[in-house]
């Protein structure tokens, strides 16, 4: 039931045609490996990662005296003086993984009644390729929270583990 999250940048736009995934973020298929009784080892290769989320030049809380922005002054978002609200500039997939995690608690007060897996399948339903790169780059494409939350709005409330295979999500 986890999600693996990429990074994608946004380029400052608010427009998705020119949003990309960045450099830095990690690509598949995994090399994760097991190894049998025999010593054979088998390979993973897991498609991820299963969507990408804005991950470049996020502006997030600036701690006081951070020691990165000291260091590299140019992370400093600028949009504050007050030592109490200042916020920078921060990049990668743990900037993105949190946009993903908030789609789906949106989504989960949406609709309480989603399972892990519907979650995620529902974000990876509505997640927007990006022109030029694979899935094995994106995954199934950038976040689309309001899409992913209208989606959550959708699915029957009644879902169980009773619930008929071939019934209707909506």
């Amino acid at each position: 039931s986890a999600i693996t999250v990429g990074a994608s940048n946004t380029f400052g736009t608010d427009a998705r045609g020119d949003d990309g995934v960045t450099t830095y973020s990690s690509r598949g298929p995994t090399r994760g490996s097991w190894t049998d009784d025999a010593g054979t080892r088998h390979y993973d290769n897991l498609v991820k990662p299963d969507l990408v989320a804005p991950g470049n030049k996020i502006v997030a809380a600036e701690a006081a005296g951070n020691l990165m922005v000291t260091q590299n002054p140019d992370l400093d978002a600028g949009v504050s003086e007050d030592p109490a609200r200042k916020q920078m500039y921060l990049n990668g997939t743990s900037m993105a993984a949190p946009a993903a995690a908030g789609a789906a608690a949106l989504m989960l007060q949406a609709n309480p009644t989603l399972t892990p897996n519907l979650v995620k399948a529902l974000l990876m339903y509505t997640a927007q390729p990006l022109a030029g790169f694979n899935m094995l780059e994106q995954g199934a494409g950038q976040l689309n929270v309001e899409g992913a939350v209208r989606l959550a709005q959708r699915v029957r409330t009644d879902l169980s583990a009773r619930t008929k295979l071939g019934d209707p999500l909506l």
